[in-house]
């Protein structure tokens, strides 16, 4: 990547938005450029979708829970990690290090819901226990991590020049 994907990237962070117009006000760079970047970023997958970002309490998806998941699994973690992600309301599944072998993060309309969640992850045969934490405020929900750097930190360490 050079300087002008990371700006483009930066941009579309901060306006949440992939128009080529309003990326030209933002970053001064011709619009003809601005399509064939954005084609070469997609086709290189660091561009995987449009931006079509939701108010979760306002669609009634205001419960936002933690689950740590404590596993005892044989071979690959491969091997199951389907089960957890195909659990209705998981929006987010990470393997992780250390004394929790797994967090997921869900988004659910009630506690019923958090305990049918919770209900459906213990069944899984190789989850040995959970720990649930419901977020009481969300101080930032950012799904665009670049929008939380400065763009010279980001030119800086992403640019290959």
């Amino acid at each position: 990547m050079d300087e002008r994907d990371v700006r483009l990237l930066k941009a579309i962070s901060d306006l949440g938005t992939g128009s080529p117009e309003r990326l030209h006000e933002e970053t001064d760079i011709p619009v003809s450029t601005i399509h064939y970047r954005l084609n070469n970023l997609r086709e290189a997958g660091i561009l995987e979708n449009d931006l079509y970002d939701i108010d979760l309490e306002a669609v009634g998806l205001g419960v936002t829970v933690l689950v740590q998941l404590s596993t005892d699994y044989h071979g690959s973690h491969h091997d199951f990690e389907e089960k957890i992600v195909d659990v209705e309301g998981v929006s987010q599944a990470y393997f992780t290090m250390g004394e929790t072998d797994f967090v997921v993060i869900a988004h659910l309309p009630d506690r019923e819901s958090v305990e049918r969640l919770i209900t459906d992850l213990e069944t899984i045969d190789e989850v040995r226990g959970t720990n649930s934490t419901f977020v009481v405020s969300t101080l930032r929900h950012s799904t665009r991590a670049l929008e939380n750097y400065d763009l010279e930190t980001l030119l800086s360490e992403l640019t290959s020049e």
